[in-house]
This record gives structure tokens, sequence and C-alpha cells, in this order.
């Protein structure tokens, strides 16, 4: 039997990083590398009593179809949140509860992107947006960045013009997956102000938000152009990825649309795991609960840091200092392709993320991505460790290229 795939088929990749934590589940491993959060964090025993709750008091509701766009108490208690923490007025109405936040992506791609539509995203951003929108076949641009994000001003360089206008753009502003950078309250402004004159619609993802160390991050894209903006939150971070709960906030305008492709692609998100999820949130449980996460990765982050202040000295390498989330970003010497020196560092039991993957356009070679909240300080010791000896090894064997002289050194030597 022959069976004959869709252009957008053919056009689908392998994830690289789940490729890459294929390697890092081997025994003996020490995996610097997944965006997963600790299993310590996990809330098993409020989440049995809640399952024994829910199944008691409205087990058939628990198990049957249910509405599309989410449980009601649910979605209220976002709004609410919202409301506290970011600086955003919702209706209720406005909420539709995902499968994950990854199915979010997927349904505004589906949504907004037709086959070459221009959309604009961060140096670098999240792959897996890139690989959730890749489908739709658009035609992905790289807005310029630095330490705070994108920079305001390269928003008109990029936007295109008439039907080559982007659709929106896909931000990252706290603990950026994969740089851990956060945007400045006056960074948002400048990048909400001129996307608001541009008319450039922006997506909002926000998953990592809730996990700062010493204070909490400046207020949402979003609140600043709601009718302008898609806003994405997740509960994987501060409850369990296994419960694959998410949602998006849409203007009421879009909302429809983004209702109707959810239906088409699952019905419903499971509404046990809705119900379980709105019973474990009562009586405040979250606030009890994920300052223990950001003790846990706070405490993880510090030693990560030491680790290669310590290991890392005399080396040109460079490293972000996140204030919350689960990564930083690493550089090292230019001439130095961390995709081969992945394998060299498996060889000594360390993963860990090449940066290239992340790129939509030109990619920074040189870089990698590191997670620090599933390994202990003892592993992130030793990992740093190796992966200092790995790269002192490959700097050794590759010597920095000689930089061609300029026209003036010329002239000097002349």
């Amino acid at each position: 039997m022959n069976w004959t795939l869709s252009r957008r088929a053919e056009g689908m990749n392998p994830s690289v990083l789940r490729e890459i934590l294929k390697v890092a589940e081997k025994p003996g491993i020490i995996s610097l590398a997944g965006g997963l959060p600790s299993a310590k964090t996990f809330p098993i025993e409020a989440m049995a009593a809640a399952c024994q709750e829910v199944l008691s008091k409205s087990g058939p509701a628990a198990l049957q179809y249910a509405a599309s766009e989410g449980y009601e108490p649910l979605r209220i208690w976002i709004t609410e949140q919202l409301a506290a923490n970011q600086g955003m007025t919702v209706d209720p109405d406005q909420v539709l509860i995902t499968t994950g936040s990854q199915q979010a992506l997927d349904l505004i791609g589906k949504v907004l992107i037709d086959t070459g539509s221009r959309i604009l995203v961060e140096t670098p951003t999240y792959l897996g947006a890139l690989q959730a929108f890749s489908p739709m076949e658009p035609n992905v641009v790289s807005v310029d960045c630095d330490e705070q994000g994108p920079l305001p001003e390269d928003l008109a360089v990029k936007i295109g013009e008439g039907a080559d206008r982007a659709r929106f753009m896909y931000l990252l502003p706290n603990f950026q997956n994969p740089t851990g950078r956060t945007m400045s309250a006056e960074r948002r402004a400048a990048l909400m102000a001129e996307a608001a004159r541009l008319g450039l619609p922006i997506v909002e993802d926000n998953p990592y938000g809730e996990l700062w160390f010493e204070q909490a991050p400046p207020a949402a894209l979003s609140s600043y152009n709601p009718e302008g903006s898609i806003y994405m939150g997740s509960f994987s971070k501060i409850l369990a990825p296994g419960l694959r709960l998410g949602y998006v906030i849409a203007p009421k305008a879009l909302y429809p649309k983004l209702l109707q492709a959810k239906q088409a692609a699952d019905l419903h998100t499971p509404i046990f795991n809705q119900r379980l999820v709105a019973e474990v949130l009562k009586d405040n449980f979250i606030d009890r609960h994920v300052p223990t996460i950001r003790a846990l990765y706070k405490q993880q982050r510090d030693t990560m840091l030491a680790v290669l202040e310590r290991e890392m000295a005399g080396l040109d390498v460079r490293w972000s200092k996140p204030e919350g989330g689960m990564f930083l970003w690493v550089r090292v010497p230019e001439h130095i392709d961390t995709l081969p020196l992945l394998a060299k560092a498996v060889e000594r039991n360390v993963a860990f993320v090449p940066g290239a993957a992340f790129y939509a356009g030109t990619p920074a070679r040189n870089t990698l991505r590191l997670s620090f909240v599933t390994a202990s300080a003892e592993q992130i010791n030793i990992a740093i460790t190796a992966l200092a000896e790995v790269l002192r090894a490959e700097i050794a064997a590759q010597p920095k290229p000689l930089q061609a002289a300029s026209a003036a050194e010329l002239d000097t030597v002349a």
C-alpha cells in the first residue's frame, strides 16, 4: 500500500529536543537538557484527595463529555488570577481551556496563519512554537533582541508590507525559553506602544511567570492592549505537566474561531482533569504551593551559577542570570559548534540542548541551553564540571581562527 503524504506532512520534522531527551534518558546521564518541571514539586497528596472528592461528589459529570470552552469554575479562577497577578481584566467567556499550552499554539496557528504568512518571533525563541506553527507553512522572521528581549525599533523593519504584513508576533516576556531573560516594564511599554502604532497583534506565552525568585515580573504585555493580544498560560509548571492543562485568552472577536478549531481538534480537554485541578485550587492552595517551587528552583539556579563561575574560569564563556523560570543560556567561543559538542558531553554522561534549534533565522551555533530544575546540587556540580572539561578540550583542539586584518591595521603595518 502506497500512502501519499500531504505537503504539510512532508515538511514535518521530529522534535530536536525530544530526540535529545531520548539520549538524556540513558542510564547514568545527568540531563540538563529537558524543560521538565521537578517531580519533587508535584502535589501528589492534594491530587489524591481531590480525585476522591471529584469522583464521590460529581463522578458521572467528571467522566462525561463536556463543553468545549472548558469547566466554568476553572475559567473563573483563571480570570481572578490574571486580575490579581497580571493586571488583566478578562471575562470568563474569553477563556478557552486547552490540552496544554502547546495545543493553544496549534490552534492559534490554524486560525491565523496561511501558507506563506509572515509571523515575527524573538531571537532566539521557543522551539515548541516553531514546531506548532510549522505545519501551516509560515514565513517566520526573527526580530533583533538584546538581553531584555525584542528591540522595539526593529518591529517596523521586520513587519513587512501589504499581503506580506506580519499576522502577529509571538513573545515570551517572562524567564524566556531558552534564554531565561525577562523584559523590564520599560521595554514592555515601549514594545507594546510600537506594536499598537504598527497595528501588530501580539501572542503572549507565559508558562513560567509564577516561577519568580526575588520579585514578580511586571504586568503582562496583554494588559497594555487587550484587543490586540492573545495570552497563553499553563498549569504544567505550577501543578503537573501530565495533566495537560493550558488556556488561551482571546479577544471576543477572535474567540469563536479558536473555539471552532478546538472543537475540530478534540471536542474538549479532559473534563476530569479540569475538575480535579479546580478542586485542588480551592482555598488558596496555589498561594501555599508555588512558593515551595520558587524556593527549590532558586536554590538550584544559585548552585548552577556558582559552579559555572568556578569551572568556566579562564574560558571565553558567558551565561545568563535568570530571575526566575527554569533555564539559563550559555555562549561559548564563536568558533565552537555546540551540536557536535553535545556528543562529546554525552560521552561524559552530561546532556544539554544545543542552541541552534531555537533560531528561526541564522542560528548562533555557539550557544546552548541548560535547565537547572531537575538535577540535584550534587548532579549539577558533576555535570558542569564535566561540561567545562569537555569545552576546554574542544577549545584546545580547535584554536580560534585568525581574524582577517582590517584596512587600518594593514596601513599601520605598511
